[in-house]
């Protein structure tokens, strides 16, 4: 079985590489190759995999390349974790948008929408590139924004399935306070994707008690603490929104905050310029404990499953992932992608039945999607009244004085990445 990991030159794949280590029981790898423009990082990153790799038994071979075709040559699946423009576009991302009053974030609202310009055409210029080499090759994508790509990738007829890590953080955080195993927990996550609710927490599979009610009420402080909520937003919803929503529920509060401390683009170069200096030494065959602190967390665990799943190898029989809605959510068109349980196999995911969505949830995902769908519009066609449009249908943006400030800020940032701008 080979895999490759495009955008492999990440300071996040050796958290990948360990969970490819601990779990090659289920998802036996024979090469794995990380692809990547970046050479010098690329190095540093493939040398401590190669040692993670004989640390731990795995007799799977990992190699580099910078050529993107003969990295992908061959392969079974590949698994997509770029950023397009690195963290000095995040960086912009998170800081241009602050000027207006508006949140600043890579995945949702103004600099989710720059990121989604810059990024959709890269990765189907990718995914021509590897049905070309292998037209069967599953397409794991995990590059944000993962709703819009992975829209953009289905409807140009990749086979392919997006993946987030925010329900199996969810999954092994109520399983430590339920004391259970992880595969224990089903959660009934509705939504898209960094638009999600876990509207139910059920023991043993989608028909097990929820116990949902319970954890809320013996957990509520612990749950609202790691989502950056208080107690009383959760407790008033009686869900349990991910950590995204606080971008909408708690809006001008957030603002405030991200205008005076550092981005978290800057903490995030800081970590890496850390990271990559600790790779470099021979010594070290163990991902470092600072890497906790990178984000993704139990990615690799997602990864493998979803993987071993699509490749008829195992993995569980429900997951979390990014798919066409066909018809799971009445309210949205077939072709929006959603994020839910699914069945998972060699056919790819089929959306398992949800329960209904109230209109307080429903309506904001309803105007996500259409953002999400003029978004996608101009990612593919480029133009600025198509950027305007986009801004102005976004719920953190949507005043036409902001959505005209916003669509000349982005293109003056991110002009050496739009080829039309």
């Amino acid at each position: 079985m080979k895999l490759a990991v495009v955008g492999g030159g990440s300071t996040y794949t050796p958290e990948l590489i360990d969970g490819f280590a601990r779990l090659r029981d289920t998802l036996p790898i024979t090469e794995l190759v990380l692809v990547d423009p970046a050479a010098e990082r690329l190095e540093l990153v493939g040398g401590l995999a190669r040692r993670i790799f004989a640390r731990q038994g795995h007799a799977g071979r990992i190699t580099t390349t910078t050529d993107l075709d003969a990295g992908v040559d061959g392969c079974d699946a590949v698994l997509l974790q770029l950023r397009v423009g690195g963290q000095a576009a995040r960086q912009q991302d998170e800081t241009w948008p602050l000027e207006c009053g508006c949140v600043g974030q890579e995945t949702t609202g103004a600099g989710g929408l720059a990121k989604a310009l810059r990024t959709v055409p890269v990765v189907l210029d990718i995914a021509e590139r590897v049905r070309r080499a292998n037209p069967d090759a599953w397409i794991i994508d995990f590059t944000n924004p993962v709703g819009i790509v992975t829209r953009a990738l289905l409807q140009a007829g990749h086979k392919a399935v997006g993946l987030c890590n925010v329900a199996i953080g969810f999954q092994r955080k109520f399983a430590h306070l339920l004391g259970v195993e992880p595969a224990q927990v089903h959660l009934d996550h509705v939504g898209l994707n960094h638009l999600t609710w876990e509207l139910g927490v059920r023991l043993g599979g989608p028909d097990g008690e929820n116990v949902l009610p319970r954890l809320l009420a013996e957990h509520g402080d612990a749950i609202a603490d790691d989502l950056r909520m208080p107690r009383a937003v959760v407790d008033r919803l009686g869900v349990v929104p991910s950590y995204y929503l606080r971008y909408f529920y708690l809006h001008d509060e957030v603002v405030d905050e991200l205008r005076t401390k550092p981005s978290r683009a800057a903490e995030v170069a800081a970590m890496e310029a850390e990271l990559l200096a600790m790779y470099g030494d021979p010594a070290l065959a163990e991902k470092p404990e600072l890497l906790a602190k990178r984000g993704g967390a139990f990615y690799s665990e997602a990864a493998v499953d979803l993987a071993a799943a699509l490749l008829g190898g195992g993995g569980s029989a429900h997951q979390v992932v990014n798919t066409y809605n066909n018809g799971t959510l009445p309210f949205l068109p077939d072709d929006a992608v959603i994020e839910v349980q699914a069945a998972v196999g060699p056919k790819g995911p089929v959306p398992l039945a949800v329960p209904e969505l109230d209109p307080l949830y429903a309506g904001l995902v309803a105007n996500v999607t259409a953002y999400e769908e003029l978004a996608l519009e101009a990612a593919l066609r480029g133009g600025r009244d198509r950027v305007f449009k986009a801004l102005l249908a976004h719920p953190l943006v949507g005043q036409y004085a902001y959505a005209e400030q916003l669509t000349d800020s982005l293109l003056a940032h991110n002009r050496e990445h739009l080829a039309w701008a």
